[in-house]
């Protein structure tokens, strides 16, 4: 029986799966490490961490599975965006790798900001500001901080470019990924010579671009008997770990929008070509399907209702934990007791400052409009429909692009809940849909693999085949009318705010 295996390079642990032909998961593991910070500002990793975690994770699934390596036709990979490794001509890596969530080059992406100015940027990245996450301020704080290193640099790789490496030899990067380095031309899908001028370095020293969805080569025999896989097997481009999220979930057409409910707020809108946001609100990128993009964010998310599951449902954990339940399972059941609008309690969830779409740092968390009448009950809910606001304030901006959103297809740990899934519907107005297979990245992952090597004819088949829908949640008229007004209030109450959390920042 054919299989296909994926990985997912996250921030904090490294899974493995193996799909069968349907998308279902034969076996999986997950192995995590710890992110090296040696300041406030500095998130690190050694590159060795990320591969002996890929080995173990690899070695679990194939013990787990008891598949023979013959089986296994095509390896795809889903990976974190940004992290930045630096390599020699033969693909040693010459220091740790600088992870996504590293902040050290502020100065940096201020001089980059300076220089081709930030709308220019946008139009030529799809970012909407250079920051220090993007690779491109990376580099350049190397060559001012660590010259020795900069000047050794034979190739500037990110983790799915250094992976391909390592598996196959071949030096090979691919346009989800390579959208937010900030020195790629999102539309002409090539490297942009004034950025890398700027940086002082050359095409050389990047990566070929290839297209998600391709083979790129056998495995090296070395590593095939290292990892104990058939030398045989083909090794294929992936995507960044939204766009396969997104492809796992079957978003790969305009009209679908999809979130990911983790601790962060992802969302992504598949569409046919660049678009820009006139408000530079939203960023746009390259999709994992050739020709296709994706307007593409993070905002607040899941970390909210952890947030009160740790410091006020200890009964839920408690019982939970001796049940053998889920405590959020037990907190959505007491959520679905309190009627939509919870009475007029809105909740602003910004406990982190306010992202996308309104970008504001200063923001912090409100609940409103409470009396002795409500209860606990009515708190989680707020939460729970403060965030679906969130995700319905998004797709205002995204259609005020012109891009239409017909249905919402959800993953991550959010999805899990029925009622939090039954509150967005409301909420947005339209279909919230739910996949079998909670792995959506690995599963993206295995289907470009699988058209790669010829699987399936392309990657709509492939969509067809393997994502299997869960359940579908209709929007309540009856619950739509009122969440227009409370939607209505969650606005007011922001813009009536907001000058007071800047006098709050202003007096720190």
């Amino acid at each position: 029986m054919p299989t296909i295996l994926a990985f997912d390079l996250g921030t904090t642990a490294l899974k493995c799966a193996l799909h069968d032909l349907r998308g279902n998961v034969i076996a999986k593991a997950s192995v995590e490490y710890e992110l090296i910070t040696p300041d406030a500002d500095s998130v690190e990793m050694e590159v060795e961490t990320y591969w002996q975690a890929f080995k173990s994770a690899l070695g679990k699934v194939l013990k787990d599975s008891d598949t023979s390596p013959n089986e296994i036709k095509a390896m795809g990979i889903s990976a974190q965006g940004e992290t930045l490794i630096l390599t020699d001509h033969n693909g040693r890596p010459l220091r740790r790798a600088i992870v996504w969530l590293d902040n050290r080059a502020q100065q940096e992406a201020n001089e980059l900001g300076e220089i081709f100015g930030n709308p220019s940027a946008y139009e030529i990245t799809g970012q909407v500001k250079l920051v220090p996450t993007w690779p491109a301020s990376k580099i350049l704080w190397i060559k001012k901080h660590e010259p020795e290193i900069f000047e050794r640099t034979a190739k500037f790789l990110l983790i799915e470019d250094y992976f391909l490496h390592r598996l196959t030899g071949e030096f090979v990067c691919e346009g989800s990924l390579v959208t937010s380095t900030c020195y790629w031309n999102f539309r002409t899908r090539t490297w942009w010579p004034e950025m890398l001028a700027e940086l002082g370095i050359t095409t050389s020293q990047l990566p070929q671009y290839r297209e998600s969805g391709e083979v790129v080569g056998k495995l090296r025999k070395e590593v095939a008997a290292e990892l104990g896989l058939s030398p045989e097997t083909l090794v294929c481009t992936g995507a960044l770990d939204q766009a396969c999220g997104a492809i796992g979930v079957g978003n790969i057409q305009p009209g679908i929008f999809s979130e990911n409910t983790g601790a962060a707020l992802a969302i992504c809108a598949s569409v046919k070509q660049p678009t820009l946001d006139p408000a530079r609100q939203m960023p746009c990128h390259y999709h994992g399907l050739p020709g296709l993009y994706m307007l593409h964010t993070f905002t607040g998310g899941g970390i909210v209702m952890r947030w009160f599951r740790d410091e006020f449902a200890q009964t839920e954990m408690s019982v939970g934990k001796a049940a053998g339940l889920d405590a959020y399972d037990l907190m959505g059941s007491e959520v679905a007791q309190v009627p939509a609008g919870c009475e007029g309690l809105v909740m602003l969830p910004h406990l982190q400052g306010a992202m996308a779409p309104e970008a504001n740092p200063e923001a912090k968390g409100v609940f409103y409009g409470f009396s002795l009448h409500h209860t606990r009950n009515h708190f989680m809910r707020a939460i729970m429909e403060a965030v679906s606001f969130i995700v319905r304030r998004n797709i205002e901006v995204v259609e005020g692009m012109g891009v239409r959103v017909r249905e919402i297809r959800t993953l991550g740990g959010g999805a899990r809940s029925r009622i939090w899934k039954q509150i967005e519907a409301d909420i947005t107005g339209r279909p919230v849909l739910t996949t079998r297979n909670e792995e959506a990245a690995t599963l993206g992952a295995a289907i470009l693999a699988g058209k790669a090597v010829g699987l399936y004819l392309n990657v709509q088949e492939a969509v067809d085949q393997m994502v299997q829908i869960k359940e579908r949640f209709e929007p309540s008229p009856e619950n739509k009318r009122i969440y227009d007004e409370t939607f209505r209030t969650y606005v007011d109450l922001y813009a009536a705010l907001c000058p007071l959390f800047s006098k709050k920042a202003q007096e720190g």
